[in-house]
């Protein structure tokens, strides 16, 4: 009867599927005892599509399943069998015919929606965390004032981590100033690395010209944990923009930490305008670089493709320094089929002076597809 009941609702024809809704009502009565969770989602399911074709019936139907607060018969008797389901274990199932019901009402009708979603996140009994984890996502979906106020309420007052944690993710998908004004609090005052890194997520979605500031307060901030700072380094290397281009640049001089650098490096080379490629070079070639940045630059100025192949030859000439000669070997080997990184490999092989250097050449061209490198390989075994 299961079976039969998916298959006329797979049809997508008004009628088959209120067939598949009788079928499914005569399996739950004729067989009141067995385990018919999936029955119950399916004609869930069933009633939504209905629902939102115009039947008042399976309307009311949706409403009573996905209002905590319903007290229909059928309501009553998905409450018993929610709270005999969650005595033993909370399942975090998206097919709970609840969450089934909420994404229905949704789409039908979002104002009626977001009052019952509200409801369910003021829920405290047990497991109801997981419908309020599936609550904050649906609200974010309607967007809008009333969406961002109860996802704030929701980051500000709710018991459960990661339904906070959600909440604050989220408030990224609102456009509302609101929003950005607790995701600033949140940052300034929340003492949890999880929640921040929510936050700084959720500003990085917000085009505004106050969210990009307040992110790039927090990268300045030297109290700050150093990885949720290199996190803000990076979502304003993903904001396009010249602004954010220039201010990274201007962090560079001014932070201390290694890794913040080398994440500033990496935020820069994923744009190719505003002069970056240039500014990249400049720090491969600056001698007052440690060697590390220096490398760092190398590697990503060749990934990024904004410098060209004879600059970086004749970088390796007028250099002296191994690990800077090694990372250029490195960055020709990436250019795939470029005639002129390989060029290059080869004539380091030949000429070099530094045996290491030339050992580095040949594993490399070892690696290459060019026929011209395993001429060149046959040729150096031949001698």
């Amino acid at each position: 009867m299961y079976f039969r009941a998916f298959s006329l609702y797979q049809t997508g024809n008004v009628d088959k599927m209120r067939e598949s809704r009788e079928v499914l009502a005569t399996l739950e009565k004729n067989y009141p005892n067995a385990d018919l969770a999936d029955a119950r989602t399916l004609r869930t399911r069933v009633c939504g599509e209905l629902a939102q074709r115009g039947d008042a019936a399976c309307a009311a139907e949706i409403s009573s399943i996905a209002d905590p607060g319903a007290r229909t018969e059928r309501g009553t008797r998905a409450t018993a069998r929610s709270q005999a389901t969650q005595s033993t274990t909370c399942s975090d199932d998206d097919d709970d015919e609840r969450v089934v019901a909420l994404n229905a009402l949704l789409q039908m009708d979002s104002d009626r929606a977001l009052p019952i979603l509200k409801k369910v996140l003021e829920r405290r009994d047990q497991c109801a965390y997981v419908l309020r984890r599936k609550a904050v996502f649906l609200v974010s979906q309607k967007g809008g004032e009333e969406a961002a106020d109860i996802l704030m309420q929701t980051a500000k007052t709710d018991p459960d981590q990661e339904t906070r944690e959600q909440a604050v993710f989220w408030l990224g998908q609102v456009r509302s100033d609101r929003a950005v004004t607790l995701l600033e609090d949140v940052l300034k005052n929340s003492t949890d690395k999880e929640i921040k890194d929510k936050a700084l997520f959720a500003l990085s979605q917000h085009n505004s010209e106050r969210a990009g500031r307040i992110l790039r307060d927090f990268a300045e901030r030297e109290s700050e944990n150093e990885e949720l700072r290199e996190q803000a380094i990076f979502w304003l290397g993903q904001k396009r923009s010249e602004e954010n281009a220039n201010y990274l640049k201007g962090l560079y001089s001014r932070v201390k930490k290694d890794a913040l650098k080398e994440k500033i490096i990496f935020s820069l080379s994923q744009q190719r305008a505003f002069g970056n490629s240039e500014w990249i070079m400049n720090i491969a070639l600056d001698p007052k670089e440690s060697t590390e940045m220096r490398k760092q630059a190398l590697f990503w100025a060749g990934q990024n493709g904004g410098a060209t192949t004879e600059s970086f030859a004749a970088l390796y000439d007028k250099m002296t320094d191994p690990e800077i000669k090694e990372q250029l070997i490195f960055v020709f080997s990436q250019r795939g089929r470029d005639s002129k990184a390989v060029d290059k490999l080869m004539d380091i092989a030949k000429n070099d002076k530094d045996r290491e250097m030339r050992s580095k050449a040949v594993f490399w061209l070892g690696q290459s597809r060019d026929p011209r490198a395993v001429k060149f390989l046959e040729e150096l075994i031949s001698k």
